[in-house]
């Protein structure tokens, strides 16, 4: 950036609560006494917010406490005065039925957070899959200089003479197991060298997708996506966080100047050529909107014909992890081949433009990070699909399914709900073969309920015995970013607010075309009217408390699941410090 500019004290934000004449002044600054400050160390310089999603509970944040300290003494150093503040932790690894069912409410605190201190710009740390859109969904509603901290990715995992993938190998050593391949000894050993340091999924899963997506549109420090967790460079990059916001709040660049829709645009070229995953269309749809830019599932499909995959990075790619990415020249490197792609007059937190950022960047391993010449897949590693079964859209992620099954066509076999599908896919009398299409339904944004990933649906025992590793599998439900397969998802409307999915029986045929785009139920119109009129709905999931509001405001997967109180325009006033 330029030279550096220092605001005036009563030009601050924070400077209401501190600076003015009157009572109220007066108990903010001896309630700041009270905590133990100097008047020197904070009076007329930037207050910054540094909100951690830190908890015992959540492996993927279990550092950031640490880090947390690294952002305070960049501050400090840059002459600002950091306040941490504790705000929700959402473990995908714990919480049940889904963390997307709390995004928003972590969202929601951040917004209020931020309003109703006397802060004048924040850190945001986080990593684990929705606490980034959460975070800069409520950051992007308040509109304050900002800059995220992503958590970083865990170390390789390690098991015997081979490399784990965590979340990836789970699935795939999950059905070793119930093929009969592997026993409990080696299950045991696989659970204690598959997830081996703090840190989120070091596999291009949802975490590392949407980290890059945020460093992509800006709102990191160079290069911070991918370094790992327990790297010393990622105490570093913590460090010249805290030194970048204070600067950004002198110059007052607020998110809304980063957020545009060109940032939002190379955020989702970054995400397909990544090969990363389908959470990302539903997140990134809501961050957009939270920044007054219309994100749609037609961007996402345009877009992917035009950007190849790049990234050999697991689950998407087939050999290395996100640490391999890293030292082979991290997002940096990654976007610097695909330049003639992005928007590059645009500006970041650190830079005054993105080609500014990207000057010198460099890959140093042409198999982790593809030449254009010799990409991982031809286009972006997400498809759209339209038709009768999903009107409002679909999603699946083609680079991970087997090709055999992209255009397929064979008879159903419905679940109507998870526990369902647990207690009988193995139920011989289903009869269900390799052609078999698997629906589960109920299971979207209000039937879930929040959506939970249970979009990969388990082969059948038998079937993986003979050596079958993949199905289609439709559902409204989203998957793990670290799966694969040929899983349709998002199916938009959900079947539990009676959309076609609602309407799918078993023996019905259907017809999956990614080529053409295209989710096709074999039935004809007179008979899906005649289903609908006998449809009746399921009944409500929550009677009261935040599920009650949750399923009264939580809108479908092709407009990002945001609360539509959130979602609406509309302006909201700073409060009255005086």
């Amino acid at each position: 950036m330029t030279e550096p500019v220092r605001r005036r004290p009563e030009d601050l934000r924070s400077h209401q609560w501190y600076g003015t004449e009157g009572l109220r002044s007066f108990s903010h600054r001896a309630r700041t006494r009270q905590l133990g400050y100097l008047p020197e160390e904070h009076l007329g310089k930037p207050v910054i917010a540094i909100l951690n999603t830190w908890s015992d509970i959540n492996p993927c944040h279990v550092h950031l406490r640490d880090r947390a300290q690294a952002v305070k003494r960049g501050v400090w150093q840059a002459g600002g005065f950091p306040l941490e503040f504790p705000v929700s932790t959402l473990s995908e690894t714990f919480q049940k039925p889904t963390p997307m069912l709390y995004r928003n409410l972590l969202a929601m605190e951040t917004e209020e957070l931020l309003r109703s201190y006397p802060v004048d710009g924040a850190v945001l740390m986080g990593g684990c899959d929705k606490t980034t859109p959460a975070l800069l969904m409520g950051a992007a509603s308040v509109d304050l200089p900002t800059v995220f901290v992503p958590a970083g990715p865990m170390l390789p995992g390690h098991w015997r003479n081979e490399v784990l993938g965590s979340g990836t190998d789970m699935w795939k050593y999950w059905d070793d197991k119930r093929a009969g391949l592997i026993g409990d000894c080696e299950l045991a050993e696989l659970e204690n060298g598959l997830a081996r340091s703090p840190g989120h999924c070091m596999t291009m899963g949802t975490a590392s997708t949407l980290t890059a997506a945020a460093e992509a549109l800006g709102v990191t420090v160079p290069g911070a996506s991918s370094i790992p967790a327990v790297d010393s460079g990622h105490d570093r990059m913590a460090a010249k966080a805290g030194m970048t916001i204070v600067d950004l709040v002198h110059r007052d660049r607020r998110l809304s100047a980063i957020l545009t829709r060109d940032a939002f645009e190379d955020a989702v070229t970054t995400v397909l050529g990544l090969g990363g995953s389908t959470n990302a269309v539903i997140h990134l749809i809501a961050m957009a909107g939270r920044s007054g830019v219309k994100l749609t599932l037609d961007d996402f499909d345009r877009i992917a014909r035009t950007v190849p995959v790049l990234a050999n990075v697991r689950p998407g790619g087939q050999t290395y992890l996100m640490e391999d990415f890293h030292f082979a020249g991290g997002l940096p490197g990654f976007l610097s081949r695909i330049t003639d792609l992005l928007h590059l007059e645009r500006p970041t937190v650190s830079y005054d433009t993105m080609r500014e950022q990207l000057d010198g960047a460099q890959v140093h391993n042409d198999d982790v990070i593809r030449p254009r010449d010799n990409p991982v897949a031809d286009e972006g590693g997400v498809a759209v699909l339209r038709g009768n079964l999903c009107p409002d859209g679909a999603v699946i992620k083609h680079i991970s399914a087997e090709p055999h099954l992209l255009k397929h066509t064979g008879p159903a076999v419905v679940f109507d709900d998870y526990r369902t599908m647990q207690r009988t896919i193995n139920d011989p009398d289903l009869g269900i073969t390799a052609d078999t299409v698997l629906v589960l339904r109920n299971a979207g944004p209000k039937g879930g309920p929040g959506m939970p990933e249970y979009g990969m649906l388990p082969i059948p025992d038998e079937l993986l015995k003979q050596g079958v590793r993949d199905m289609v599998r439709i559902s409204d439900a989203r998957m793990s970013g670290t799966s694969y397969g040929t899983c349709v998802l998002h199916v938009a409307p959900e079947s539990y607010v009676g959309g076609p999915l609602a309407l799918v029986r078993t023996g019905d045929s259907i017809t999956l075309d990614v080529e053409a785009r295209s989710l096709q139920l074999n039935v004809d119109d007179e008979e899906l009217e005649q289903r609908r009129a006998r449809w009746t709905p399921p009944p409500t999931r929550y009677e009261r408390g935040y599920g009650a509001l949750y399923n009264e405001q939580i809108t479908q997967a092709d407009t990002g699941c945001d609360f539509e109180f959130l979602a609406r325009a509309g302006t909201v006033q700073d409060p009255y410090a005086g």
